[in-house]
C-alpha cells in the first residue's frame, strides 16, 4: 500500500510539473537558439533544462517564478556549452521575417532586409549579458523583477546595463544610417 501511495504522489508531482513547466517551453528554447545559433544545440539544451528541472523539482516550489528559475538554467547551460572545448558555433541563422507583403515595394523590402542586418551586426557587437538583458527585456518580455532572478543583477544595475545597449544601438545606427546618406 505504501509504494502504491508513493506513485500517486509522483504521478502528481509530474502532473504538476508538466502545468508549471511545460508552458514555457517555447520561451526556452528561443533563449537556447539566440545564444547557441543552432537549432540542434538549442534543442539539446532544452532537453537538458528539463531533466534538470525534473531533477531540481522541490526547488521550484520554492522559487518566486518557476519560469525565471527555469530561463536562469537554460541560460547557464548554452554558457557552459559555449565555454566547452567541443562546441563550434554554427552560424545556423534564424528564419528571416517574410518581407514579402503586397504593400511593400522591392526597394522597401531590401531598406527592411539591410536594417535588420545592420541590427543584428550592432547587437552582436555588444556585450553578451547587455545582449541577455535586452533579450529578456524587449524579445521575451520579462519584468524586471524576472530578470534579476535569471541574471542574478540587481534591477538598478539591469536598468543601467539595457539603457547603455539601447544607446550604443541607438547611436551606431544612425551613425552608420546617416554616413550612409552624405
Amino acid at each position: 500500500m505504501k509504494s502504491s501511495r508513493a506513485r500517486l504522489d509522483c504521478r502528481m508531482d509530474a502532473q504538476a510539473f508538466k502545468q508549471l513547466i511545460l508552458p514555457t517551453k517555447n520561451r526556452l528554447y528561443r533563449m537556447a537558439l539566440s545564444l547557441l545559433k543552432d537549432s540542434e544545440e538549442a534543442n539539446d539544451m532544452l532537453q537538458e533544462t528539463m531533466l534538470r528541472l525534473w531533477t531540481h523539482r522541490q526547488k521550484l516550489a520554492e522559487c518566486q517564478s518557476a519560469e525565471a528559475f527555469a530561463l536562469r538554467i537554460t541560460r547557464n547551460l548554452c554558457l557552459d556549452r559555449i565555454k566547452s572545448k567541443g562546441y563550434k558555433n554554427r552560424a545556423g541563422q534564424a528564419e528571416m521575417p517574410d518581407w514579402g507583403s503586397a504593400e511593400a515595394t522591392p526597394y522597401r523590402k531590401l531598406e527592411l532586409m539591410d536594417s535588420e542586418q545592420l541590427m543584428k551586426r550592432l547587437f552582436a557587437v555588444l556585450p553578451e549579458q547587455q545582449q541577455t538583458l535586452i533579450r529578456l527585456r524587449d524579445v521575451e518580455e520579462l519584468s524586471y523583477e524576472e530578470i534579476e532572478e535569471v541574471t542574478g543583477l540587481s534591477v538598478n544595475t539591469i536598468r543601467v546595463n539595457l539603457s547603455r545597449a539601447r544607446k550604443a544601438v541607438r547611436e551606431n545606427f544612425t551613425k552608420i544610417n546617416n554616413y550612409e546618406l552624405e
